[in-house]
């Protein structure tokens, strides 16, 4: 595993390409209101050691917009969201340039992997940030955006629309407010705050 590090430039092409197949360490501990699961992590992220760092990624501002965080975080904040009891995890663990080039055979191992995770961890409640991910790792092809029954282990599963820039379906507005609904799902349920 990768810990965060201190590359603070701009990567260039062949920084990218070495940081493929790296790890990033999940932000992770027992008891969380919310894990967030991303697919797996994006050169930009391996390389600089954050979860969702490309700059076009909107995790952290649409985190903020939808009253997730009380601040903007970035992505060298990111053990700050362990205060207000949120993770990060991925589905897969190593990074690549695209998630379109993980093969369904690492995705349903990655949901395995997901599984175990919360039954040691035991979050409150869990979210996977991308559909395509979820039909393919859970053998769900008919699954759509929202609460998933069952959940994954104890735990109720949402799935979320990917954040990142690429996800030209939704716009930065309407992301923040399937996220804020999904927080004020959440609350509903007494699993947040």
């Amino acid at each position: 595993m990768v810990t965060a590090s201190t590359n603070s430039g701009k990567p260039t092409r062949q920084d990218l390409q070495q940081a493929a197949g790296r790890t990033i360490c999940d932000v992770i501990v027992p008891g969380l209101r919310m894990l967030f699961c991303g697919i797996n992590p994006g050169l930009y992220s391996a390389y600089t050691g954050y979860h969702f760092a490309r700059p076009g990624n909107r995790f952290w501002s649409t985190l903020y917009a939808s009253e997730f965080t009380p601040v903007r975080l970035t992505p060298a904040r990111q053990e700050e969201l362990l205060d207000v009891g949120i993770g990060l995890t991925n589905l897969v663990a190593h990074a690549s340039a695209s998630a379109r080039t993980l093969s369904r055979d690492e995705l349903v191992a990655g949901g395995q992997r997901l599984e175990e995770k919360i039954e040691l961890l035991r979050p409150r409640a869990v979210a996977i940030l991308g559909i395509g991910a979820y039909r393919r790792a859970f053998y769900k092809p008919e699954a759509t955006i929202g609460r998933q029954m069952p959940g994954l282990g104890p735990a109720p599963l949402w799935v979320l629309p990917n954040p990142s820039g690429a996800n030209a379906h939704y716009p930065a507005p309407k992301l923040a407010t399937v996220f804020r609904e999904f927080r004020e799902e959440l609350e509903q349920l007494y699993i947040w705050p």
